[in-house]
């Protein structure tokens, strides 16, 4: 009964958590920007503070300096973004017939007797393909920068979230010490290793993938821009700001650049070849050097099961649990193989019944 009883307990919690952020996901943005902001800053924070600083000036001179470089990256960046993003939304129906009209020239001659499709039937089918994709496009982007403009509002960018983050980092050593004088003391220690094995899962990959992100996106809008590839920085930080999900930023950022680099450079393929060398460098430094640097192998998050949590999140709590998405898959994991080992140790998998020698043989 007792154990019954605790797993009520602890299925009721879950139950109010969950009906707690669909509830009020509407304004916990900035709450949870602050606690994961506090989250992120709090490595630093300890090593200000084994260098003499005291946890109230060290938070301070760590909010003040984020602040301050968020503000100026908003300030230089997010008008050359805006502009670039407003003309590749009224270029797109422009690029996308260019392109059509290209992928025609190239295929159309030989596709009719290797398939038995005319050059007809190909324009019509790329016409709705592209068409359907662009429109697809177009309309996520207008919905992600009227989302990002909503995010980026006056009160919760920089007064609730700053002021969030700056009383959890500064009070966050207190509060995992109240939290640990609060577990029931006989499963205190169980506790205690799988909430560590959550944080090691969480660091590893949000604090590793975040550099990871920030690395490839200046790499790629660099290398785009110098290529000249029109829209060239807007693609490159996009690929780079959703390369948070495994192989999809690669792909969708590769995929958009070529689209406009035929457009823009055909038929000089060597610019075109210079865009694919761009990512194909990124992608052997981000397999190769970032990844194992920054991130580890060990964290326990497959790709797919990251995939799958940041969709389901998104599509329930939307922008917020995104945010919450990737703690709560690794949180998930753990106790997965946690629940996995107990099994794989119980009768119910060794069962109790002895083995006959010989009932293999017949």
């Amino acid at each position: 009964m007792t154990l019954q009883r605790q797993i009520s307990f602890w299925l009721v919690a879950l139950a109010a958590f969950i009906a707690f952020l669909y509830i009020f996901s509407p304004i916990l943005l900035p709450f949870v920007a602050g606690m994961a902001l506090a989250y992120l800053l709090d490595p630093v924070a300890d090593r200000l503070e084994k260098l003499g600083f005291g946890r109230l000036a060290a938070t301070v001179t760590i909010l003040v300096l984020f602040v301050i470089v968020f503000v100026l990256a908003l300030i230089l960046i997010l008008p050359i973004l805006g502009g670039q993003l407003t003309g590749f939304i009224a270029n797109l129906p422009g690029l996308i017939g260019k392109l059509q009209h290209i992928l025609t020239e190239l295929i159309g001659d030989r596709l009719p007797s290797v398939t038995g499709v005319s050059v007809k039937d190909l324009q019509a089918n790329l016409g709705n393909i592209l068409g359907q994709g662009a429109s697809w496009l177009g309309g996520l982007l207008r919905s992600l920068w009227s989302g990002g403009q909503a995010i980026l509002s006056i009160v919760s960018l920089f007064i609730v979230t700053p002021v969030v983050a700056f009383y959890l980092l500064l009070d966050w050593d207190r509060m995992i010490a109240n939290i640990d004088a609060w577990l029931p003391r006989d499963h205190r220690e169980t506790i205690c290793k799988l909430a560590g094995e959550m944080n090691l899962a969480v660091a590893g990959f949000v604090r590793g993938q975040v550099s990871v992100c920030l690395i490839l996106g200046t790499f790629y809008a660099v290398g785009l821009a110098l290529v000249g590839l029109n829209f060239g920085l807007l693609i490159g930080l996009g690929a780079g700001v959703i390369s948070f999900i495994p192989y999809v930023g690669a792909t969708v950022g590769l995929v958009v650049s070529l689209g406009v680099a035929v457009v823009q450079f055909w038929p000089d393929w060597h610019w075109i070849l210079a865009v694919l060398v761009v990512f194909g460098i990124g992608q052997f430094l981000e397999g190769n050097v970032l990844q194992p640097r920054l991130v580890g192998r060990s964290v326990g998050l497959h790709p797919v099961w990251l995939m799958f949590a940041l969709f389901a999140f998104g599509y329930l709590f939307g922008f917020v649990g995104l945010l919450i998405a990737v703690p709560a898959a690794a949180m998930v994991g753990v106790l997965a193989r946690f629940s996995l080992a107990r099994y794989l140790a119980s009768r119910l998998y060794t069962g109790t019944e002895p083995r006959i020698d010989g009932a293999n043989d017949a």
